[in-house]
C-alpha cells in the first residue's frame, strides 16, 4: 500500500540526520555498503531500514543500497551539495530537445492530444537544463572560491593541477554550450524554438496549443536572460579567477622548487638598480627651441576683405509700367529675361526673380492656358524650365 505524501515528507524530517549521513556516504563512494547502513541505523538508534525501502528511498543494489535519484536530487538541493558536473553530461539535453522540437514540428498539424504533451515535455526538458547549467555554475564557483583560500591546504601543484582541468574540462566546454552563435550548441536551439513558439502563439487554429506555445516562448525568454548571466558569470568571472588561481599557483611552485635547491642555477640580480629613460636626452633643448619663439609677442592685425559691389535695387514701379506699355505679354517669363537684357546687357538670378513677382499681383490675372507648356531661360551657367504664362490685356492690368 502506498504511503501518504505527508507521511513520507514527516518522516524525512523526523529522520533527517541520518538520511544526510547516508547522502555523504553516496556522495563520496558513490554507493552505501550493507554495512554502512547497518551502522548510521544503529548509531542513531532508529530502526527504520524497513520504510526506508517502503517509501522508496533507497533501493537495493546487489547486497548494498542507494538513494533513489529524486531523494538524492532533493537532499542534493536543500544542502547545495552540488559536484560539478561534465559539460557531455549537460550537452545530452541538446538530443533530448532537438528530438521533441523535430516530432513537434513534423506533427504540428496532427493529433492535438500528443502534441500538447510534447509542448509540455519540451518545457520540462528546457527547465531541466536551465538548472542544472545552474547548478553547475555555481559548484564551479564555490569550489573556486575555496581553492583560492585554500581552505583545504592543497599543494600548490594539486592547484595548478585542478585550476587547468576545470578550465579545460569544464568552462570552455560549458561556455560552448552557453554560446547562442554556435550552430551545435543548446542555446542555439533553443533559440530556433523560441522563433518557431513565436510564430505560432500569434496564430494557431487549437486554443490550447496555442496558449501551450505561448507560454513555452515566454520560458524560453526568461532562459535566454538566465543562460546569458551565468555565461558571463563564467567568463567575468570565474574564469579569470581560476586563471589567477593557476598563475599564482605555478609563480610560486616554481620559487618552492627554486629554494629548495638554491645552489643549482646563479641567481640573477633581482634588485639591481638600473635607469631607464622614456623619453630622448636631446627633449629639453627640442622643446626649449619650440617655446623661445614665444618669448617675443608680435601686434598680429586681421583686416576683413570688403569686395566692392553696387547695391541694386529693383524699381518696382519703373518695371510695373514697363509691363503695362507692353501687354499682351503671351511669354512673361521670356519678358523678364528679354528685359533685363536689354537694361543690363546680362540676365543675373537675383534680378531675374525679383522681376518675376509682377506676375503675382492681385490686379494681375493669369492664363497658363489649356495645355501646359514650358520653356527654357538660360541664366549664366544655369538654365530655369518655366511654364509658358501669358497676361492678356483685356483682363490683365487695369
Amino acid at each position: 500500500m502506498k504511503a501518504e505524501p505527508k507521511t513520507i515528507l514527516r518522516f524525512l524530517l523526523e529522520h533527517y540526520e541520518v538520511i544526510a549521513e547516508l547522502f555523504e556516504t553516496q556522495a563520496n563512494e558513490g554507493i552505501i555498503p550493507h554495512e554502512v547502513l547497518t551502522q548510521t541505523i544503529a548509531k542513531h538508534e532508529s530502526d527504520i531500514r524497513s520504510q526506508l525501502l517502503e517509501y522508496k528511498i533507497l533501493s537495493p543494489v546487489n547486497d548494498n543500497y542507494e538513494i533513489r535519484t529524486v531523494y538524492y536530487n532533493l537532499i542534493e538541493f536543500i544542502l547545495s551539495e552540488f559536484k560539478p558536473m561534465l559539460p557531455e553530461t549537460i550537452e545530452k539535453y541538446h538530443t533530448s530537445i532537438a528530438e521533441l522540437f523535430r516530432k513537434i514540428k513534423e506533427n504540428i498539424n496532427g493529433d492535438k492530444v500528443t502534441l500538447s504533451q510534447r509542448l509540455n515535455d519540451l518545457a520540462i526538458e528546457i527547465r531541466s537544463f536551465y538548472e542544472m547549467v545552474e547548478r553547475n555554475t555555481q559548484s564551479l564557483l564555490q569550489e573556486t572560491r575555496e581553492l583560492k583560500a585554500n581552505v583545504k591546504k592543497i599543494d600548490y601543484r594539486e592547484k595548478i593541477v585542478r585550476a587547468s582541468r576545470w578550465i579545460d574540462e569544464y568552462i570552455l566546454p560549458l561556455n560552448k554550450i552557453l554560446d547562442i552563435n554556435h550552430s551545435a550548441s543548446v542555446a542555439n536551439k533553443l533559440y530556433e524554438i523560441s522563433e518557431y513558439s513565436n510564430k505560432y502563439r500569434l496564430n494557431f487554429d487549437d486554443e490550447n496549443s496555442r496558449q501551450q506555445f505561448e507560454r513555452l516562448y515566454f520560458q524560453l525568454i526568461q532562459v535566454n536572460d538566465n543562460l546569458l548571466r551565468q555565461s558571463k558569470i563564467l567568463t567575468n568571472e570565474l574564469l579569470p579567477l581560476i586563471e589567477r588561481i593557476r598563475t599564482e599557483s605555478i609563480i610560486l611552485t616554481g620559487w618552492i622548487t627554486f629554494l629548495k635547491n638554491p645552489y643549482k642555477r646563479k641567481v640573477p640580480k633581482l634588485l639591481k638598480r638600473k635607469e631607464v629613460s622614456v623619453y630622448s636626452n636631446e627633449t629639453f633643448f627640442n622643446a626649449s627651441e619650440i617655446f623661445e619663439q614665444f618669448k617675443n609677442e608680435v601686434d598680429v592685425y586681421f583686416e576683413e576683405d570688403v569686395v566692392d559691389s553696387e547695391k541694386w535695387i529693383f524699381d518696382k514701379d519703373h518695371y510695373t509700367k514697363k509691363l503695362k506699355d507692353n501687354l499682351p505679354v503671351e511669354n512673361f517669363f521670356k519678358w523678364c529675361s528679354t528685359t533685363l537684357k536689354e537694361d543690363y546687357k546680362k540676365v543675373e538670378i537675383e534680378k531675374f526673380f525679383a522681376l518675376t513677382i509682377l506676375a503675382f499681383e492681385e490686379d494681375i490675372e493669369r492664363d497658363y492656358g489649356k495645355k501646359a507648356e514650358f520653356d527654357k531661360i538660360k541664366i549664366n551657367d544655369l538654365t530655369l524650365t518655366v511654364p509658358k504664362l501669358t497676361i492678356e490685356k483685356q483682363n490683365g492690368i487695369s
